[in-house]
This record gives structure tokens, C-alpha cells and sequence, in this order.
């Protein structure tokens, strides 16, 4: 057992950090505006990451498994690493990471040091996902925040009851974001353990808890740690780092980024897309930084050529700079990594 956990503890590790940085994009720009205290924000995400992370994980994860299944504990236990430390690295440079884009350079990496052909359709697909989450997020903020915007013209709420509407409302909308959170990031956390999973199903009165799913339960623990322990600074500070955004603002991000990730997380949606002759959904984690960034882009579209005058576009580009480095940067570490945990400690990284 203490074998095992020495080896999940750097998924855990990458779990703390993910709930450390991310959290922010979900209640952020709520705390920061002081609409929300930090406690509330902080348990209510908490607790709604575990739920998604538990019910809802398992889809995002075996969309990531076809990228490369890692089944030797080791080797998953290196992958994780490598990530977590690019996320680290990249982060003390003051450039912006996505765990998504981490967690896939170091499969790619393993895949490269155990002679495993990574499929290029699927990599594609995963590649299609970065490019796709910023522009729909954009685009449901665009239309959200303009519906929103429209209403409150024509009821012109009292001040004080759009002030606690709003307030409700970022409460609702910071539940649902945390728990597509869990839901579709939880696959960066643990999905690369799930091949090699140590535990065994279990059943609590007629309900199955399966070993993947104590895996995603000890994956939303860590996420909910770190923002707990390490996210207030970051909250109290994201809000108008790349445009100003108000309460109202605020509120439309979340739901989008919310949706954005719901959309790549849902078996459900995808079959149905499948049932009436369209696309299939990859179901892959998504970064909710760059769902985020589309979504807050989304807002100063709605304020047109005034609004994208806002928009700090050199810091858009450094954002971007980091989405392309991160990958490439996790699967070298992971790839000399692997070199050393097989040839200088002598373990097994791959069957």
C-alpha cells in the first residue's frame, strides 16, 4: 500500500497544483470583484470537483487512454511527474500552462521511449480540442452575456436585487463550473493510472465503486487541497488581468468555460451527436485556461471595436506561447526521465 501510494503521489501532486491554478478560473473573477468570500468560493468548489471528478470522469479519461494506455505503475507515476514539473517550470516563468496540454506531451513522451506508436488521428483530435475550446468559449460568452445584457434592460431590475441575483447566480454558476472541472480535467489528474489501477471494485449497498472511480475520488481529494490551501491568492488577483469584467461579466465566463468543458466531458452528448449523423465528440480533457481566455474574449467582442482595443493582446500572445511550449517541454522531461528510472533505478516503466 505505501508502494502504491508513493506512486500515485505525484498524480496527487499534479492534482494539488491543477486545484491550485484552475480554481481561479472558476470563482476568480467572483472573489476578486468581492461579490464572493474566498471560504464560500473555496468549499463550494471543493466539494462540487469531487462530485464531477467521481460521476463524471471516466469519459475524458478513455478518450486520453487512446493516446497511449501506460501500464506499468512506474511509468505512469514518471508521466504525471513530468507534467507536474513542466507545470511547475513553465509557471516560475511567469508563463501560463495548461495541465491538459502537459499530461498529453508526457504520454507522447512515454509512448516515444516505450517504442508505442502514438496515433496521429487521435493526437490531431486532442490537438483540434486547443484550438476549439478558446473559440467556443467565446462564443457562448458572446451569446450569454448578450441575452443577459438585453434582460436587464428590459426588466431594469432594483440595484440591490441584481446585486444578490448576481451573487446567487456566481454561486450557481461556480458549482457548475467546478463540477465540470472534476469532470473533464480529472483524466489529467488519474487517468494515466487507470490502466495500471491498484484497487479493486467496490459495494456499498447496492452501488459499485470501481476502482477508476477511487482513483478519481483520491484525484478530486487533491484538486479540492489545492484550492483550499493554495488558490485564494490567485483568485483575489485574476479578475481584469487580460480585460476588465464586471459581476455580470463574471458570471457569463464562468458558464461558458463551465460549458465548454461539460461539452468535451459528456459520453452522453457525444452519442447523441453520433445518433443524428454528426461528428463524434472527443472526449478529452480540455484546458479551462483557454476556455476562459475565449470566453473573456467573448465578453469585449460584445463590447465591439472598443472592447477588443482592451484586450491586452501581447499578453494574449505570451498565453499562447505557453500553450505551445508546455507539451513539448513535458515530453522531453518525461522521456530522460523514464531513461533514468529504467536504467539507473532499475524499474519497470512499461510491459
Amino acid at each position: 500500500m505505501a508502494e502504491t501510494l508513493l506512486f500515485l503521489s505525484s498524480g496527487l501532486f499534479l492534482g494539488w497544483s491543477l486545484g491550485a491554478n484552475d480554481a481561479a478560473n472558476v470563482f476568480g473573477t467572483a472573489v476578486g470583484t468581492r461579490m464572493l468570500r474566498f471560504t464560500t468560493a473555496a468549499v463550494i468548489a471543493s466539494v462540487f470537483v469531487i462530485l464531477g471528478a467521481v460521476l463524471e470522469g471516466a469519459g475524458t479519461t478513455h478518450g486520453l487512454g487512446k493516446l497511449g494506455q501506460v501500464d506499468a505503475l512506474a511509468g505512469a507515476f514518471m508521466v504525471a511527474l513530468s507534467a507536474a514539473v513542466s507545470v511547475y517550470w513553465m509557471t516560475r516563468a511567469s508563463l501560463p500552462v495548461s495541465t491538459s496540454q502537459a499530461i498529453v506531451g508526457a504520454i507522447c513522451g512515454w509512448n516515444f521511449f516505450s517504442h508505442r506508436p502514438t496515433d496521429l488521428v487521435v493526437l490531431g483530435r486532442i490537438a483540434t480540442t486547443w484550438v476549439a475550446a478558446p473559440i467556443l468559449g467565446a462564443l457562448f460568452c458572446l451569446v450569454l452575456h448578450t441575452l443577459i445584457t438585453l434582460s436587464i434592460r428590459v426588466l431594469k431590475p432594483h440595484m440591490l436585487r441584481l446585486d444578490l441575483f448576481t451573487r446567487w447566480a456566481l454561486v450557481a454558476a461556480g458549482a457548475f463550473g467546478a463540477f465540470s472541472l472534476g469532470a473533464n480535467n480529472i483524466g489529467n489528474v488519474m487517468g494515466v493510472f487507470v490502466p495500471s489501477s491498484p484497487f479493486d471494485d467496490s459495494v456499498f449497498n447496492g452501488w459499485t465503486l470501481s476502482g477508476a472511480q477511487k482513483l478519481f475520488l483520491l484525484g478530486g481529494v487533491a484538486i479540492s487541497v489545492g484550492i483550499l490551501t493554495y488558490s485564494r491568492r490567485v483568485m483575489e488577483t485574476i479578475g481584469g488581468e487580460l480585460v476588465a469584467v464586471s459581476p455580470v461579466g463574471a458570471f457569463s465566463v464562468v458558464v461558458a468555460q463551465g460549458a465548454v468543458l461539460s461539452v468535451f466531458a459528456s459520453r452522453d452528448l457525444s452519442a447523441w451527436f453520433v445518433a443524428h449523423g454528426l461528428p463524434e465528440i472527443p472526449l478529452v480533457p480540455v484546458s479551462s485556461s483557454q476556455a476562459v481566455v475565449g470566453a473573456v474574449i467573448g465578453i469585449a467582442m460584445v463590447k465591439g471595436p472598443a472592447g477588443l482595443r482592451q484586450v491586452r493582446w501581447k499578453m494574449l500572445g505570451g498565453i499562447a506561447t505557453g500553450w505551445v511550449t508546455t507539451p513539448i517541454l513535458a515530453s522531453l522531461i518525461c522521456f530522460i526521465s523514464l531513461f533514468v528510472l529504467q536504467n539507473v533505478f532499475g524499474m519497470r516503466v512499461h510491459t
